[in-house]
């Protein structure tokens, strides 16, 4: 009895790794996932395109956006996510965490339109828009991600960063700080959202001045404790250039308990994300298929790249023939 080819063999193990993949079951398993609240800064200064996105610059929202996107993408499933947006002085819940794979689409589109015409005042206090973000991820379970450029406007007073009247680290999670350290011009815009240039030094306030006056000001031209204790100039400074204030949120995440990291990529969030929110275990389905099918695929490449290698054989290795008379 003839002996099978092993060519053959190779054929019928393709096929019965095939027939294994086809029957193959699905497993119960658990994975680690997250439950997380996206919080996305749509004040003014977030419209500084300081960031590059396929040789051409972008603003702050749209590299923020893109980097969000690219992370509800990378999240394994039984992770969720929920999105908020920030202005003025408060953050506010657009909708709460959705499973990201089954609900990818539409989150995804979500975070895709975005806009800084969202805002509804031109303010900018982060130190609360970060502690109403708390106040609304606490109730939903959720860690927060609060992506912001960390500029407020009008400037911080003299007393500095507002308590925090929260329990620090009953949250958990990350402030994010978007754009570059080199402070540059904010761009303009009309009533109907056309822009129209840069803001310049008299547009925006230079100093906040409520409270109390700061340290020295008695030494100002024109100072009067009563009725100039701010001295009498007007305001001059660089509020009206944008850069990310690492410092302030440094500061703003260790009064709450949370973490900083600037933004990167999407890979780089991620483990920022492991290294500060709380993993969830969460039952999940092992396809053991692409096992086998993966076994079938690589013995018919292994079975075809044969048949070509012995049909080029007689042309790599020519012999030549000697007829006799």
């Amino acid at each position: 009895m003839a002996r099978p080819r092993p060519r053959t063999l190779v054929l019928a193990a393709a096929l019965a790794a095939a027939l294994a993949a086809a029957l193959a079951p699905r497993l119960s398993t658990h994975t680690t996932a997250f439950r997380l609240l996206a919080v996305v800064d749509v004040t003014g200064s977030m419209n500084v395109r300081d960031y590059m996105r396929d040789g051409r610059p972008v603003s702050r929202l749209d590299e923020a956006k893109a980097t969000l996107r690219a992370l509800a993408a990378r999240l394994p499933c039984g992770s969720e996510l929920g999105l908020a947006i920030f202005t003025e002085r408060r953050s506010f819940l657009l909708f709460e965490p959705v499973e990201v794979c089954a609900d990818f689409a539409p989150l995804d589109g979500a975070i895709a339109n975005l806009d800084w015409r969202m805002a509804w005042e031109g303010d900018s206090y982060i130190a609360s828009g970060v502690y109403s973000a708390i106040a609304l991820a606490q109730p939903l379970g959720a860690d927060l991600l609060f992506l912001t450029d960390g500029q407020e406007a009008p400037p911080l007073p003299a007393s500095g960063i507002p308590p925090f009247e929260g329990e620090a680290g009953a949250v958990r999670g990350l402030v994010v700080g978007v754009g570059s350290p080199t402070p540059v011009p904010i761009p303009k815009f009309d009533r109907d959202g056309r822009e129209i240039g840069f803001y310049g030094m008299d547009d925006v306030p230079q100093e906040n001045r409520h409270g109390l006056p700061p340290t020295g000001s008695e030494e100002r031209e024109g100072f009067h404790p009563r009725n100039a204790p701010w001295g009498a100039d007007a305001a001059t400074g660089a509020e009206h250039l944008s850069a990310v204030r690492t410092s302030h949120l440094e500061a703003l995440a260790e009064k709450t308990g949370l973490a900083y990291a600037p933004l990167a990529d999407a890979p780089a969030l991620a483990d920022a994300i492991a290294a500060s929110a709380r993993p969830r275990p969460v039952p999940g389905i092992w396809d053991s298929a692409p096992v086998p099918g993966g076994l079938a695929l690589a013995l018919l490449i292994a079975f075809f790249a044969a048949g070509v290698w012995r049909a080029r054989r007689p042309l790599l290795h020519p012999t030549t023939r000697i007829r006799v008379s």
